[in-house]
C-alpha cells in the first residue's frame, strides 16, 4: 500500500515541545516565532524533516501555521481545516484560529500590545509573506526578525533530508526536449533585461528540465535548486547523489551540478538583474543577494505559466492516464455497490481502491492521500482516516471518496459522492445544487482574459439559492505526472491569473454539514478555444473540455431539480463514460456501467 493508516502526528506531545519552544524563544529575547506549514519550496507536502507544524502542534493539514508567544499559541487555518485542527491538537494550549478571515498582524497586535520581536526562519517564508504582514504592522511596535529555525533545535530526532531518486521524463510525453525549454525560457529573460532566474519550486525544475523526483511521497519532484542563466546555461544544487549516468548524460553540458551547500555562495556570484518570484523564492535567497550587492528584480518563475499551459503531447497523455484511472475507479465502483451497510470500513474503501489502480499496472504512487470519509467524516474537506478514526458504513450514510493516481502519463484528482444505503431528502437535495453547480462550470464559455475569481462564483450560484456555500476554492490547477496541486490558475475568489488555452482544472464544489455529512462532485477539465456558437460573434472564446469520466451517482439526484440543460448534461456525460470506459473494464463492472449511466427519466 502506498497510504498507510497510522496515525502521523503526536498530539500529547504538544505541551511540553511548546514548552520547549518557548524557553528557546526566550532565551533568544524574543516575543513569540513563527512555525510555518513550509520547506524551503514552499511545498503543500513536506518531507518527514520538514514537518515542523504537525510535530509541535499535532495538526497534519496540509496549509496553516502557529504562532507562539508566551501566554497563546494560535494554530491558524483556513476553511478546510477548522473541523479537524479541533480534534488533532490539545486546546487547553493550541488555540484554533481562522484564517484568513483573522490576519496574523491583527493577531500579532491583539497578543503583543506593547510590542517585541517575533521571530521567523528565512526559509520557510517569502519575501512577500513577510511584507504582507510587515506592513498591516506598521506603527505597531512589531518586529519580524529572521532568526535560526528554534524548532530544529529543540527536535532532537528531526529526520534527514530526504535522497530521492531523479529520473528522466520521456520527451515524448513531455512535448519538448529540456534544452529548447531552457532556450525558449532564456530569450524571455534577456528580451527582460534580465541575466538570470532564481527557481526554487521543486515542480518547476522538473519540468524545466524533464525530469522527475522522489523526494517526498506523492509528488514526483525533486528537492533542489536552480538558477537559469540568460544564455540558457542553468546551474542546478542538488545533491549528486540523486543522479546516476543517464540522468547526468540526459542533463548535457549546458547544466552545471553543484551540491546545495554551494547555493548561498553560488548566489553571491551573481551579477546582472536576478529575476526572482516574491511569492516562492525564501527570503533567505534575497539576504543573500543583498549582502553581496547583487541587484535584483521580482518576477514570476519563468516556468510557472509555461508548465501550466500543456503541449498537446501532454494533453493526450494525460487523457489516457484519465481513462485508464477512470476504468479502474469503475471497477472498484461496481465492487463497493454490492457490499451492504455495515459490512466495510473506510479503510477497506482506500485499500480496494489502491487495489484496483494498482491493477492497471501502470500506477507509480497515489496522488495523494485518498480521502474516504463516510458520514460525520465527511464535513472534513480533507479528512485521512486513521486505525483509530476508522469508521464502519452504515446506512444512510454519505462517502465522500476523493483521489487520484500518479501515472508516467498523467496525474489524475476525482471525487464521487456515494450512496450507502437508503438516503435522505436533505443530502438528496443538497447533492443536486452541488452538482448543478458542477454542471454549470463543466458548461461555461467566457471571454479569455477572465480568471478563475471571474469564473468561481458559476459553480455557488445553486448552493446559494439555498443560502448554503463551502469553504474551499472551487478548483485547483493539476500537472502532468507532477504535483496535483499546481499553480498558478485556480478557480477561486482570490485567484487573479487569466486562463489559458492547455491549462487543466479541477472542477470540484461541495456541501458540508458538520458533525453530519459533505458532499463533493469533481471532474478534471482542460482548457480549449470554444469554436464559435450559430449566431455568435466571432471574437473568440474559451472552454473546458472534461478529462474524467467515471458515472454521477443517480441516486443521490433529485430529477425535478434539474433543467432540461442540465438532464442532457449529465445523459451526455454518462454516455461518454459508456463508450470511453467500457471496453477498458471487466464484464461485471461494464454491466455496472452499463445501469449507472441509464439517462435520468425527462
Amino acid at each position: 500500500m502506498f497510504q498507510s493508516f497510522d496515525d502521523t502526528a503526536s498530539p500529547e506531545q504538544g505541551p511540553p515541545r511548546l514548552a520547549q519552544l518557548r524557553e528557546a524563544i526566550s532565551a533568544e529575547g524574543l516575543a513569540g516565532f513563527l512555525v510555518p506549514r513550509a520547506d524551503a519550496h514552499q511545498g503543500e507536502y513536506v518531507a518527514p524533516c520538514d514537518d515542523r507544524l504537525a510535530w509541535l502542534t499535532g495538526f497534519t493539514g496540509s496549509a496553516g501555521f502557529c504562532a507562539v508567544l508566551s501566554g497563546i499559541a494560535g494554530v491558524f487555518v483556513d476553511g478546510r481545516y477548522r473541523a479537524q485542527v479541533r480534534t488533532q491538537v490539545d486546546t487547553a494550549h493550541f488555540t484554533p484560529v481562522d484564517w484568513p478571515e483573522t490576519k496574523l498582524a491583527v493577531w500579532l497586535k491583539e497578543h503583543l500590545p506593547d510590542g517585541g520581536a517575533v521571530g521567523f526562519d528565512p526559509w520557510l517564508y517569502t519575501p512577500a509573506q513577510i511584507a504582507a504582514v510587515e506592513k498591516d504592522l506598521a506603527g505597531s511596535g512589531i518586529e519580524l526578525k529572521p532568526t535560526g529555525n528554534l524548532i530544529d533545535r529543540i527536535w532532537p530526532d528531526r529526520p534527514a533530508p530526504p535522497q530521492g531518486a531523479v529520473r528522466v521524463y520521456p520527451e515524448t510525453l513531455a512535448g519538448e526536449p529540456q534544452s529548447d525549454k531552457r532556450r525558449r525560457l532564456a530569450a524571455a529573460l534577456r528580451n527582460a533585461g534580465h541575466a538570470a532566474a532564481v527557481i526554487t519550486l521543486p515542480d518547476s525544475i522538473a519540468w524545466l528540465l524533464n525530469i522527475r523526483g522522489s523526494d517526498i511521497p506523492r509528488n514526483p519532484v525533486p528537492h533542489g535548486f536552480a538558477v537559469l542563466h540568460d544564455d540558457a546555461h542553468l546551474t542546478l544544487y542538488i545533491d549528486a547523489a540523486k543522479l546516476d549516468d543517464r540522468v547526468r548524460d540526459h542533463l548535457g553540458g549546458e547544466i552545471t551540478i553543484r551540491p546545495t551547500s554551494a547555493f548561498g555562495p553560488g548566489l553571491r556570484s551573481l551579477t546582472g538583474s536576478v529575476r526572482l518570484d516574491r511569492a516562492s523564492v525564501p527570503l533567505w535567497v534575497v539576504q543573500h543577494l543583498d549582502e553581496a550587492d547583487v541587484a535584483h528584480v521580482w518576477g514570476d518563475d519563468p516556468c510557472v505559466l509555461p508548465k501550466a499551459t500543456k503541449t498537446s503531447a501532454e494533453i493526450a497523455a494525460t487523457q489516457e492516464a484519465h481513462l485508464r484511472d477512470g476504468a479502474a475507479l469503475c471497477e472498484f465502483l461496481a465492487w463497493f455497490d454490492a457490499q451492504a451497510p455495515g459490512t466495510i470500513s473506510e479503510i477497506d474503501v482506500v485499500t480496494r481502491l489502491e487495489e484496483a489502480r494498482r491493477a492497471t499496472g501502470k500506477l507509480l504512487d497515489i496522488s495523494f492521500d485518498t480521502i474516504a470519509g463516510s458520514g460525520p467524516h465527511g464535513a472534513l474537506a480533507h479528512y485521512r482516516v486513521t486505525q483509530k478514526t476508522n469508521r464502519v458504513l452504515q446506512n444512510g450514510d454519505l462517502l465522500v471518496l476523493d483521489g487520484g493516481g500518479q501515472y508516467l502519463d498523467g496525474t489524475t484528482d476525482i471525487t464521487r459522492t456515494l450512496p450507502v444505503g437508503d438516503m435522505g431528502e436533505d443530502e438528496r437535495t443538497a447533492f443536486t445544487r452541488v452538482l448543478q453547480g458542477m454542471i454549470a462550470m463543466s458548461r461555461t464559455r467566457w471571454p479569455r482574459g477572465l480568471a478563475g475569481r471571474d469564473l468561481d462564483a458559476i459553480a455557488r450560484y445553486p448552493l446559494w439559492l439555498a443560502d448554503q456555500d463551502y469553504a474551499h476554492g472551487t478548483g485547483h490547477g493539476v500537472g502532468v505526472h507532477l504535483c496535483v496541486h499546481e499553480g498558478p490558475q485556480r478557480l477561486s475568489k482570490i485567484s487573479d491569473v487569466p486562463f489559458e488555452p492547455g491549462m487543466i482544472v479541477s472542477n470540484e464544489p461541495g456541501y458540508y454539514r458538520e458533525g453530519a455529512f459533505g458532499i463533493r462532485i469533481e471532474n478534471l477539465l482542460v482548457v480549449r478555444e470554444a469554436e464559435t456558437l450559430p449566431g455568435g460573434d466571432a471574437t473568440g472564446k474559451l472552454c473546458f473540455e472534461t478529462l474524467s469520466f467515471v458515472p454521477i451517482d443517480r441516486r443521490l439526484i433529485v430529477t425535478d431539480m434539474l433543467s432540461d440543460p442540465e438532464r442532457d448534461w449529465l445523459d451526455a456525460y454518462h454516455a461518454a463514460c459508456r463508450d470511453k470506459i467500457g471496453p477498458r473494464i471487466s464484464g461485471a463492472a461494464r454491466l455496472w456501467l452499463d445501469q449507472a449511466t441509464t439517462p435520468l427519466q425527462h
